[in-house]
């Protein structure tokens, strides 16, 4: 699954319409609400937005005809299969009606080909876990967790050794289990965050 580096804007007129799609990677449903809130346009006759984080969406036609500018915009971002993503399309109407099936084709596809012009990157999904262990295995436990790409949270220490939360992407799960176990002949105790 990919998502956006940044946020970036596409624009194009329509029949005398002027469209600008802004989209930009969001983490969650509030990060969403608010990258919609702050790129729309209130002087514009419409602001329609998608978007998509994991498997919630939602997408709004905002006064253009029921199915004709939310989910075609929706449509562009699975199209793309881009996931962490939202993308406001901004209207200045020109006079001319496009009626439905123009109205799919133009916010469908300035959403579209903006998309398809951004820079993307890689969805990476994280897992969380909390490590306790020895002080006589803490240093190097935390340099093999470093060197496996394992990001240490926070910190604290207990009487006779130390707690860690660390941050992984969820395919070395099993590795990094494996590791801490045998690293510590078995002394460490490893916990997921949904176990």
């Amino acid at each position: 699954m990919l998502t956006l580096r940044t946020t970036e804007t596409f624009s194009q007129d329509i029949k005398k319409s002027r469209f600008i799609a802004v989209y930009g990677p969001v983490s969650d449903e509030q990060n969403a609400k608010d990258f919609i809130a702050t790129h729309s346009d209130p002087a514009a006759n419409h602001n329609c937005w998608a978007w998509r984080v994991g498997q919630l969406y939602r997408f709004n036609d905002d006064g253009e005809p029921s199915g004709t500018a939310g989910k075609p915009i929706l449509q562009a971002i699975d199209g793309q299969g881009l996931d962490h993503v939202a993308v406001v399309v901004i209207r200045w109407f020109g006079g001319i009606l496009l009626g439905s099936g123009g109205l799919i084709r133009a916010y469908g596809g300035t959403a579209a080909m903006g998309l398809r012009a951004a820079e993307k990157a890689e969805v990476i999904e994280m897992d969380g876990a909390t490590i306790t262990c020895d002080f006589s295995d803490l240093a190097l436990v935390k340099a093999r967790l470093a060197s496996n790409g394992v990001t240490i949270a926070t910190e604290s220490f207990t009487g006779t050794g130390a707690v860690l939360d660390v941050q992984m992407a969820k395919p070395l799960r099993e590795a990094i289990r494996t590791l801490v176990r045998d690293l510590t002949r078995g002394q460490a105790g490893i916990r997921f965050d949904d176990e």
